[in-house]
């Protein structure tokens, strides 16, 4: 079986503290969400993300994972812990780490230029951490026409 393959992007505004993150999944089928929230951090919003990219994966499929390089340094701790794990946002970092065990999954930087899944991640991240400004914490799908028209799937 193929592996999943899942595009994933964090945005943050640290002049706010408002913060986004969006994915494509494709699979079986193509999924995506965003999400966002108020008084967060880049980092923070790059583990919820993949958290919430992992919900309905399921167990055992193994999973090819691309990420902007600020995002993909923060993922790679997950799949290679250094010898000091990072402290912050643990709760994220305890419920990823469940969700990861016994799962084979590889981490590559993906670069959000061109119309590619990772460029259509990276819009959605700057638009949900707008929409958290706004409105404070949300999660939703992307509509499934918006998905349909993402080059590179």
């Amino acid at each position: 079986m193929a592996a999943a393959r899942l595009w994933i992007a964090a945005a943050h505004d640290p002049a706010h503290r408002n913060g986004g993150w969006a994915f494509v999944r494709a699979g079986v089928e193509v999924v995506g969400r965003a999400g966002g929230d108020r008084r967060t951090t880049r980092p923070r919003m790059a583990l919820a993300g993949f958290l919430a990219a992992l919900q309905d994966l399921p167990a055992g499929e193994t999973l090819a994972v691309a990420a902007p390089r600020p995002d993909a340094l923060v993922l790679h701790a997950l799949l290679k812990p250094p010898a000091d794990p990072p402290t912050d946002d643990a709760d994220l970092r305890t419920a990823l780490a469940r969700m990861l065990a016994g799962r084979a999954w590889t981490l590559a930087i993906g670069d959000p230029a061109g119309p590619t899944p990772a460029a259509f991640a990276a819009a959605w991240a700057d638009l949900a951490s707008e929409k958290a400004k706004a409105g404070g914490a949300f999660v939703h799908a992307i509509p499934r026409p918006n998905l349909a028209k993402v080059q590179g799937l």
